[in-house]
């Protein structure tokens, strides 16, 4: 009697790529923050090594799926889903931080201190969610997703003080360094964004429903009862 040779599950590649493009993320963010504080040549070329990664592992992803989901069922086709989405979300998210770093990389005159530290705080905050969205799609814990959701706050409002710094008072004399400066905290921001993007996608892959439904439906709730 012949044995039936089990099918391999089609989820364990696009899960473990997923996985190693949310470390590229991470690992881009962190020699963004080198190369802010240091001017690392090592750390740009590092950035720049880790936004090319992130678009061959987008592509791939992109590239299997169309195949990958007519071979597998409801739950695995959800999981291949994340994948994709994860990896669209993670390949942006390498292009706006990579932005970032060449457009330090070609200004001029190099950021003063305060204006550096705006940025690195704002990477800081990047780094540290894209940490928690590694770890949360490794253990598929959700409150590691919620966490992430609560630290958009924290990116919008660093984002919003560099605005309010300088829209009030003006650039002064450094009026290319500070236009240069707003263009990078708003392509973290929108990294940050990004970022959310994926706790609410790895709250969709543990729960089965969006979280953008569940606030959706508070908000609703909530102007009933102040009828």
């Amino acid at each position: 009697m012949k044995r039936r040779t089990k099918k391999p599950n089609a989820t364990r590649k696009p899960v473990e790529t997923t996985v190693r493009a949310c470390l590229i993320a991470r690992d881009a963010a962190f020699n963004a923050r080198d190369y802010i504080e240091t001017r690392s040549r090592m750390a740009f070329i590092a950035v720049q090594q880790c936004e090319k990664e992130l678009d061959q592992i987008e592509r791939q992803i992109d590239e299997s799926m169309p195949k990958a989901i007519t071979e597998v069922n409801e739950t695995e086709a959800r999981e291949l889903l994340a994948c994709l989405k994860f990896t669209i979300n993670l390949e942006r998210i390498g292009d706006l931080i990579w932005s970032v770093v060449r457009r330090i990389h070609r200004l001029p005159t190099e950021l003063n201190s305060r204006e550096a530290g705006y940025l690195v705080e704002m990477v800081r905050i990047l780094q540290d969610m894209l940490a928690l969205i590694h770890d949360g799609f490794l253990s598929r814990e959700l409150a590691l997703a919620e966490s992430v959701l609560k630290m958009d706050s924290a990116m919008d409002q660093a984002c919003h003080s560099v605005f309010g710094q300088y829209m009030e008072k003006g650039a002064g004399r450094r009026s290319q360094e500070v236009t240069n400066l707003l263009f990078m905290a708003q392509a973290l921001e929108r990294a940050g964004d990004h970022t959310t993007n994926l706790a609410e996608e790895l709250f969709h892959l543990i729960q089965g429903h969006s979280v953008r439904h569940v606030k959706r439906a508070r908000s609703t709730a909530d102007k009933l009862t102040d009828i």
